[in-house]
Parts: structure tokens; C-alpha cells; sequence
């Protein structure tokens, strides 16, 4: 199946991107919730979190509280380095046995014409690289993605303490195959993403719930 990782640092519409793929057809899979299913209560991942972390990330059941640990994981590189150290390797198995297809004697039409992996943080994620067939950046300029965070209610702290753990622009797009300009933040989005779409055979796709219907 072909597949093809979006990224896109905070507030840039990469998700919004996503799941406009998503509509027209694309199995979606999120990074950040495929790491939190792994998070189950005295399962190794989430001792070894435990363990880098502070026993106090675990709730009275023995699960992630995911604030905590992103209140930890995300204050500097070096954290962020170490909390991927542990996730990452797990997350690209799961990642595999999701988008690879499995060795069959008998031929079938796959689900999804083509597959989208969400990634939020691509730094210490590149070793995932070679799973996708293409890799689509959705880039807009600092300062207005700081604005759109802040108008979304985003303490500015907040944005520039994640914001600093992320690439530059210029580094991120530089990993890029396709680097699609959000920074007017309208329907041009849109656009570029339909002309992505049909430029590799899948802009004829609908909505899955609209061809089902």
C-alpha cells in the first residue's frame, strides 16, 4: 500500500491536512494514539517510562498520566531524545504491522487506496523513514504558528516550550519530498492537497462513508 508520512510542525494544519486525506479515502494513522495504546499498565514501555520519568507518571492503576509525562517529556531536546529513545522503537514495529502488507498466497484488493501517517515528531523518528513512500511536510512560518496556537487558546509558554523541542522550518521541510504551504491558513490547503491527490491517481476517491452510503 502506498504510504505516505505527513509532518508538520505545531499549529502548521497538519492535522487538519490528515484528515482531509483521510476523507478522500486514505487510511489515517496517528503517531501520538498509536504511542498511547502501547502505554498498558505493567507492560515494559511503560516501566521503562517509570523508570526515566518518575514512578509518579503512573496513575493508581498503573497507567501513563499523559500530562505528567508530557509536562517531563517535552521541556528540552534532551528529554524528548530520551522519552523517544524508549517509544520509538516499539512504535515503528506497531507502525509496520499496520502499513506493510502481509506476505499471502492469495491476491486481494487492499481496504484503503493509500495510507497517512500522522507524525507530530519527526526528530529521532527519521530510522521510520524508509516505511514510507513519500514524505509530505505541511509548513507555515513561526510566528504564525505561534499566533494560531495563542488564538486557539494555546498558552504562549506552552507553544514556545513544545515549539523548541520541534525542527526549524527549514530543517523540516529539508526532509521533505513535498512541502505543501500553509502559512495563508485557507482553502488553499485544500487545493495543494487535491492537487497531490490527483497527481497520484487518487483524486477520484470519495468519502468512505459517502461510497458506502
Amino acid at each position: 500500500m502506498f504510504t505516505v508520512f505527513v509532518l508538520g510542525n505545531i499549529a502548521s494544519g497538519k492535522s487538519t491536512a490528515c484528515r482531509y486525506l483521510e476523507s478522500h479515502g486514505a487510511m489515517l494513522i496517528d503517531l501520538d494514539e498509536l504511542a498511547k495504546s502501547l502505554y498498558v499498565p505493567g507492560s515494559d514501555i511503560v516501566n521503562a517510562l517509570a523508570e526515566e520519568f518518575g514512578w509518579d507518571i503512573l496513575d493508581g492503576e498503573g497507567g501513563i498520566r499523559r500530562n505528567v509525562l508530557a509536562a517531563r517529556a517535552f521541556t528540552s531536546p534532551d528529554t524528548v531524545a530520551r522519552l523517544n529513545g524508549i517509544v520509538h522503537p516499539v512504535l515503528i514495529e506497531q507502525l509496520s504491522l499496520r502499513i506493510l502488507d502481509p506476505v499471502c498466497c492469495t491476491v486481494s484488493s487492499p481496504r484503503y487506496p493509500f495510507a497517512v501517517v500522522e507524525v507530530s515528531a519527526p526528530t529521532g523518528f527519521e530510522d521510520a523513514f524508509g516505511l514510507a513512500d513519500e514524505i509530505l511536510v505541511i509548513s507555515a512560518p513561526l510566528a504564525v504558528r505561534r499566533e494560531r496556537a495563542i488564538h486557539r487558546g494555546m498558552e504562549s509558554s506552552d507553544f514556545d516550550a513544545r515549539s523548541a523541542c520541534q525542527p526549524d522550518e527549514a530543517s523540516l521541510c529539508n526532509l521533505a519530498t513535498t512541502v505543501i504551504d500553509n502559512a495563508a491558513g485557507d482553502d488553499s490547503l485544500y487545493e495543494q492537497l487535491d492537487v497531490w491527490l490527483a497527481r497520484h491517481g487518487f483524486g477520484d476517491v470519495v468519502d468512505k462513508e459517502e461510497a458506502d452510503a
